[in-house]
């Protein structure tokens, strides 16, 4: 069930947009209910914990700040 003021605030911003918009709104919506969820549950993940050491660790997060934050917009 949808709580009252959620439900007023959420008509109200969806009010002020086109009818164009309000569809993509439904759509949106529609999407998240029928998309299950991804990943791993973190419950699953603690088995890693404290298997890398700072220095690893550390070197990994360098990686992926310099190859990962790239965007090359002509590779497909």
């Amino acid at each position: 069930m949808i709580d009252e003021h959620l439900r007023n605030e959420l008509f109200e911003q969806v009010g002020q947009l086109s009818p164009a918009k309000q569809w993509q709104v439904v759509r949106f919506a529609q999407s998240l209910v029928e998309s299950p969820p991804k990943g791993v549950p973190g419950d699953r993940l603690l088995r890693f914990a404290g298997t890398m050491t700072l220095e690893e660790a550390q070197q990994f997060l360098k990686s992926i700040e310099e190859d990962c934050e790239r965007i090359e917009p002509n590779v497909s």
